[in-house]
């Protein structure tokens, strides 16, 4: 299965982004999802999970600000940001969970990262 991201791109700081997540040319349900973050020179970080059901958890910097949600008749995962500080700066990348496990554990389904740039 290829999974897309997309939604980034030049914000104010204060503004807001939705970024989506689907499967691509697939029929493949998706499951769980988590969406990261890599920031030039930094490591990839996990920034929030959403499980099939609906569960989802953040990492304590975007609490608050961010909220993942799915739309399963779209097969559709996206990540609402707002609020967004300069340092949320970063390529946005959505991975599909682990099928084997009921919440969410990383998987090598990786989505190709999207762009998100936030101005001070």
């Amino acid at each position: 299965v290829q999974l897309q991201a997309s939604g980034g791109g030049l914000v104010q700081a204060g503004g807001s982004l939705r970024l989506s997540c689907a499967a691509i040319r697939s029929m493949f349900r998706i499951g769980a999802v988590g969406w990261y973050r890599q920031a030039p020179g930094k490591q990839r970080d996990l920034v929030a999970t959403i499980t099939s059901g609906g569960s989802t958890n953040y990492a304590d910097s975007v609490k608050g600000r961010f909220t993942v949600s799915r739309d399963n008749a779209k097969n559709t995962v996206y990540l609402q940001m707002n609020s967004l500080k300069p340092e949320d700066t970063a390529v946005y990348y959505c991975n599909l969970g682990d099928p084997t496990y009921s919440d969410y554990q990383v998987s090598d389904y990786w989505g190709q990262g999207t762009q998100v740039t936030v101005s001070s």
